[in-house]
């Protein structure tokens, strides 16, 4: 029984086991989210008569590079941890600001097709099941890229102030567990809005 109390409870060890269990939880709901939309999509895009091809409406190989790029940046995020377990702060601090780069570099290209298509192309969300939806999706995932960019980033200042060691890096882990998501999402996103 006194070995059952003496169990170690020790502060990095809980905080490693709620962080980790608390970005499973809302990754989880957070894919219940992104897969109820994608739902929406498909079964808008199955009933409607006049859904244009995405080919012929959206820049696949723009968005085929943006893809690239946001998927550069999760490897980024497996070196900035891979650093940190290694006891590389710089290394830490430097793929960490690579990544934010990426994820700053990915919106970009995004905020530059929304242009486009809104003002050059001239779709209207008032009028048009394929651009409520199309916006609707890419833009909460957009949303999502923010938030992260503005994690690593606080990560990254954290780093600077010695919150991060080879022993305790839980906090960086779990900044990679969202980022991965983040990534896992926009592919099925590419694929079934752009591809298919």
């Amino acid at each position: 029984m006194d070995q059952a109390m003496t169990m170690d409870t020790s502060p990095e060890l809980t905080g490693t086991v709620r962080g980790k269990v608390g970005m499973w939880l809302f990754l989880v709901s957070d894919a219940l989210t992104f897969g109820g939309l994608l739902c929406a999509y498909g079964a808008l895009r199955m009933g409607s008569a006049d859904w244009p091809v995405p080919s012929q409406v959206l820049d696949i190989p723009l968005t085929a590079f943006n893809t690239f790029v946001l998927i550069c940046s999760s490897v980024t995020m497996v070196k900035a941890l891979s650093a940190i377990r290694h006891g590389n702060v710089k290394g830490l601090q430097k793929f960490l600001l690579l990544t934010a780069l990426g994820g700053i570099t990915f919106l970009s290209i995004q905020a530059y097709e929304y242009h486009h298509l809104l003002f050059v192309d001239g779709l209207r969300l008032r009028t048009s099941l394929f651009c409520a939806t199309f916006f609707a999706l890419t833009s909460f995932h957009g949303m999502h890229v923010l938030s992260g960019v503005i994690y690593i980033l606080v990560t990254f200042w954290r780093s600077t102030q010695g919150d991060f060691t080879a022993e305790k890096n839980y906090r960086v882990e779990v900044l990679g567990l969202y980022w991965h998501f983040v990534d896992l999402v926009w592919i099925l996103v590419f694929t079934f809005v752009y591809l298919l």
